[in-house]
């Protein structure tokens, strides 16, 4: 199931909400802004996208506050005022939340109501508990940030607490543990706003390295069968399952009782991609882990995911991630190399 709605704004126009609470962080809206507002530049210059943010803040009643360092934030405006909204980002709390949360009945209301209507919401580190306050988490997959795991887990015992992941998401639900894995999930919603290439863009150029993949970390309440067509199900675990050798998807397709125009029109409608695109996908995500954790060649690599012209493998990386795989490999490298070294 698509999880994401569709802007209630003028067509092309994608509205991302972040609240403000007073003892807030303030990274984790400065940062979101900051990323998002690249993003928008950047595609804005390739001129290949048209898709404007609506970026505002709210807080419960619209008045300033002040933050965990003591900066004052001013809202754009209130809940009460703010329409419906593409992707809300709940900030994170310094030290125990609970006072602020339970102070905050309000938002916690608003935040019920937005869910409603199909809203993605994200929340940060202890701002998870706002959440959960409002029911969102209950039965659902969970985290927050690893000093209040226990106190979360026996405030709120409905959540299905994942300790050892940093990002969680349940249908339009999403959890991240901390700022980091904020930053990992933003541009995870960049790539859906716009494509890979700008959420590349983004990525590096706020982190040294090339982030890991947010699936990579994450939790997901139903990681292939989210959505209920069963053939496209067995047909994504097939391609996860072969990726490496030499086939046709004509020849997919007719594994699995269809015409090729079907296959295409069902995997798209069931996946959002074409079966093109999620095997470059996979075969892209391996190449990955093989550049950063071997030594092999990039011809070898190639030939590892199912590539056997080494041109057409480099050009398809390089649409995907806007850098060649050699560039790749210079880039996370850098930055393993001298984390061993420290």
């Amino acid at each position: 199931m698509d999880t994401k709605k569709t802007s209630q704004l003028l067509p092309n126009h994608t509205k991302i909400t972040l609240v403000l609470c007073d003892n807030m962080l303030a990274s984790s809206c400065t940062l979101p802004i900051e990323m998002l507002r690249t993003a928008e530049g950047a595609a804005r210059g390739k001129k290949r996208h048209s898709t404007r943010l609506d970026i505002q803040t709210v807080s419960s009643d619209g008045k300033p506050v002040v933050t965990s360092s003591g900066f004052t934030f001013t809202p754009s405006s209130s809940i009460a005022n703010c329409s419906d909204s593409d992707y809300i980002y709940v900030p994170s709390l310094w030290r125990n939340p609970s006072p602020v949360v339970r102070s905050n009945q309000p938002l916690v209301n608003w935040l019920r109501d937005q869910a409603d209507t199909g809203a993605i919401i994200n929340g940060v580190g202890t701002g998870c508990c706002f959440l959960a306050e409002a029911g969102l988490l209950n039965h659902k997959p969970a985290t927050t940030h690893w000093h209040y795991f226990d106190q979360f887990e026996k405030h709120y015992p409905d959540a299905d607490l994942k300790r050892e992941y940093f990002i969680t998401q349940a249908g339009n639900i999403y959890c991240a543990a901390s700022v980091n894995s904020l930053a990992d999930l933003t541009v995870h919603f960049v790539s859906e706003i716009y494509d890979n290439t700008i959420a590349n863009h983004v990525q590096r150029h706020f982190s040294h390295e090339i982030r890991s993949d947010y699936k990579n970390t994450s939790y997901f309440e139903e990681k292939i069968n989210r959505h209920p067509d069963e053939d496209i199900v067995h047909a994504q675990r097939w391609l996860k399952d072969n990726f490496a050798k030499e086939f046709k998807l004509s020849e997919v397709a007719t594994q699995f009782d269809m015409s090729v125009r079907t296959f295409n029109r069902r995997f798209k409608k069931a996946n959002g991609k074409t079966p093109l695109q999620h095997l470059q996908n996979i075969r892209i995500d391996v190449a990955k882990d093989l550049l950063k954790n071997t030594n092999l060649s990039i011809g070898e690599i190639s030939l590892a995911v199912g590539y056997l012209d080494m041109g057409h493998f480099a050009e398809i990386f390089k649409k995907n991630l806007a850098i060649t795989p050699s560039e790749y490999r210079t880039t996370v490298r850098a930055k393993l190399f001298a984390a061993e070294d420290q």
